[in-house]
């Protein structure tokens, strides 16, 4: 097993403040940041504060910014830098620093809530919902999500402006509402709940101007922007404007009541 000693820079403080502290540090054969940050928590910061769990790209926990980038800690290889590269590690910009590379996402789990679930079918029950195989297809991608919230991190209207988060469900919420809208036995308009409408009026829709840096990080693989962003847009857009979609809802509403 070949080494080499990396110069790595890694921002240390809390809600306080804080800066880039300087590391040079041991890399080996076949390691990803986390090993090097573990390293250095073991050898020269044992009061580093880090998040990670499961250490296999499943948990979403140990996200941070690599080089700018918004990564999971564990999946990123050092053998995709060169070995004289600095290499920056620091907290996701869009949320508050807790200390180190720990952030509170608090935020997303506030959002998280904010989007009602799903509605079963009043006429079925338990062990009764049956879907086409190409709509399980279609509504699995979205369930892969690990909710690291790298999209959520990388998205410039959380990122940018502190100002939106209170309007903005952001991408990780609305690729949500999309997995929702889209479900086919997903009762919410026979109880009164417009997913499409929501999803504009409450969700803030309308910020999202698909720049897909959100599929861009996802570390799933997951095209946020195309499969949910995108159609969920163009759902809402036709339930708003499109003429014949308009009669035909306040046609079906009139006979709802009748």
């Amino acid at each position: 097993m070949s080494s080499y000693t990396a110069h790595f820079k890694v921002w240390r403080g809390d809600v306080g403040g804080g800066g880039l502290e300087d590391f040079e540090v041991e890399v080996n054969d076949g390691e990803v940041v986390l090993d090097i940050i573990h390293r250095l928590q073991a050898t020269q910061a044992p009061d580093l504060a880090v998040r990670w769990n499961c250490k296999a790209g499943k948990c979403g926990s140990c996200s941070a910014e690599i080089n700018g980038r918004p990564r999971l800690l564990c999946m990123t290889r050092m053998s995709v830098f060169d070995r004289e590269e600095t290499i920056t590690v620091t907290p996701l910009r869009a949320f508050p620093v807790i200390r180190d590379l720990v952030t509170d996402v608090g935020f997303n789990y506030t959002k998280a809530r904010e989007v009602p679930a799903f509605v079963p079918p009043a006429d079925l029950g338990p062990g009764e919902y049956r879907m086409m195989q190409e709509d399980v297809d279609r509504s699995q991608e979205f369930r892969k999500c690990i909710e690291c919230f790298l999209c959520q991190d990388t998205c410039h209207v959380v990122r940018d402006h502190e100002e939106n988060k209170q309007a903005f469900a952001g991408p990780r919420f609305l690729m949500r509402v999309a997995e929702l809208d889209m479900h086919p036995l997903d009762a919410a308009a026979e109880a009164g709940l417009d997913r499409k409408t929501t999803a504009q009026d409450e969700h803030g829709l309308g910020y999202c101007n698909i720049t897909k840096c959100c599929t861009e990080v996802c570390p799933e693989g997951i095209k946020i922007t195309d499969n949910a962003l995108i159609p969920l847009k163009e759902r809402a857009i036709d339930r708003k404007y499109d003429p014949l979609v308009w009669l035909g809802s306040k046609i079906k509403r009139r006979s709802s009541a009748g």
